[in-house]
């Protein structure tokens, strides 16, 4: 028995042995290390009471109250999100039982075997029954890691749930930017609804207008007929706005995973009120703070951790069985004197010829290749969309201010070719052209300023906020 104990000490001081992973170096980023600069990134430059969008939690970046609201329901009731969570629990899981391959499994055993012998098999010459009754304390092929091949493993299930937990966040970041760009989405129809009745009740009364004159034969039948156009536009536009708000409606639903309460929509963009300012940085470094980054940088480091494996399933392999416990031929006679027994049988297998394990080794050298093209290509896609977003923060307030003069400009000339048709200056159809000019301005408008807030989300996400 002080054998087995010593022997078992032994094993575990082995357990400290070599491991044959590869030096893990983190890649250069391949990307510039300064964010574009041009005429369209001339606004985009950080701000005294701009934040960093990694460090800056989603509740303090949306400021609207009845937004917050939205966005707390979806992460309590997404499905997408509930999957997530649920595939870090399982990695979690997973590594648990890797890490437990490290220390041998304790069992007890009890068993009994009752076996018949005829009197020609018997070495008395008379038919017998053999009973034996076994208790056993001991451990089952534990394999000692010498090479570190079980702590290599364990290494890459830690780093697949580290990436797992990543994806997670990133999972949540996407659902709070979609989330919120479904709520500007309807809140900006809504606008455009409203604006298109209001337009269609403002053409109703033109055309009672141009229909009077034309009873009374100052307006012609063609006039008539202009107006009608605008009319049935106005109409047409209230159908498509009021279609688009349902299926505005629906998306929103299915992110919030149940029906978003009626008192937190808002009426129209204007309520809505501005996100806080983010700033990029003043480096693009920041982006390896983005979770798909450093969900793609933990898979490369499992990769890595794998190499090691595949190299130390090239070398012997030491597995130890041994138990301690108690047989006797009766039942009451198990914890009788002398009645003690134990076993010890070590197990050393050397690969001599296994073109598998040099095929598997080839392949994790592969698959870390391919992790790292993934990390670095995840990095230049991230680079590309937080340019993107700078390039359109850039510019948005420009053409946000050239749209609003726009506005103002064609209002003007509106009004004053309506009254110079009823004055008899001009003809209607002067007035026909301003008056959609005018419609699809006022539209325009609202886009862009959709565009402005929808964009300001995605610079926030992009950047990797959206912070628990």
């Amino acid at each position: 028995m002080r054998k087995l104990i010593v022997l078992s000490i032994a094993a575990m001081i082995f357990m400290g042995g070599c491991s044959l992973a590869p030096n893990y170096t983190q890649p250069s980023a391949p990307i510039p290390a300064e964010w574009p600069q041009g005429p369209a990134y001339k606004d985009s430059q950080t701000t005294a009471e701009a934040q960093t969008a990694w460090k800056l939690n989603w509740q303090a970046f949306f400021t609207d109250p009845k937004l917050q609201q939205i966005i707390d329901t979806a992460l309590n009731n997404n499905r997408d999100l509930r999957l997530a969570l649920l595939n870090v629990e399982k990695a979690v899981a997973l590594y648990g039982i890797q890490k437990a391959e490290l220390f041998p499994t304790l069992n007890v055993a009890g068993s009994m075997s009752n076996q018949w012998y005829p009197a020609d098999l018997s070495s008395s010459g008379q038919a017998t029954l053999q009973e034996e009754y076994k208790i056993n304390f001991g451990v089952a092929a534990w394999e000692i890691d010498l090479f570190g091949r079980i702590r290599s493993l364990k290494d890459s299930a830690l780093e697949a749930y580290l990436a797992s937990d990543e994806a997670r966040r990133s999972a949540q970041i996407l659902l709070i930017a979609a989330t919120a760009g479904a709520y500007l989405n309807l809140a900006a129809d809504r606008e455009n609804l409203n604006l298109a009745k209001t337009t269609l009740e403002t053409q109703q009364n033109v055309y009672r207008i141009i229909n009077r004159r034309y009873q009374v034969g100052i307006a012609t039948e063609v006039d008539v007929k202009r107006v009608q156009t605008q009319v049935d536009t106005a109409r047409g536009d209230i159908a498509r706005f009021t279609q688009q708000i349902a299926l505005d409606e629906n998306a929103l639903n299915l992110l919030l995973g149940s029906p978003a309460p009626a008192d937190l929509l808002s009426a129209n963009l204007s309520d809505v009120l501005e996100p806080q300012i983010v700033s990029s940085g003043i480096s693009s470094e920041i982006l390896l703070n983005r979770p798909d980054i450093l969900a793609a940088e933990h898979r490369l480091k499992a990769s890595n951790a794998n190499i090691g494996a595949a190299r130390a399933a090239l070398f012997p392999r030491i597995s130890l069985t041994t138990g301690a416990g108690t047989a006797s031929s009766e039942l009451g006679g198990l914890f009788g004197s002398g009645s003690g027994t134990w076993n010890f049988a070590p197990v050393i297998i050397i690969p001599i010829f296994d073109a598998r394990l040099w095929s598997a080794y080839d392949a994790a050298r592969i698959e870390s290749e391919i992790a790292l093209t993934a990390y670095q290509k995840a990095i230049q896609v991230a680079f590309r969309e937080v340019a993107d977003a700078l390039a359109v923060n850039g510019t948005v307030g420009d053409q946000l201010s050239a749209q609003e003069s726009l506005v103002n400009a064609v209002e003007i000339i509106y009004s004053r070719s309506e009254t110079r048709y009823l004055k008899g200056i001009d003809s209607y159809l002067s007035v026909l052209d301003a008056q959609r000019t005018l419609n699809s301005a006022r539209q325009g408008l609202i886009s862009l300023r959709l565009a402005r807030l929808a964009n300001q989300v995605r610079l926030y996400a992009v950047l990797g906020g959206g912070g628990e």
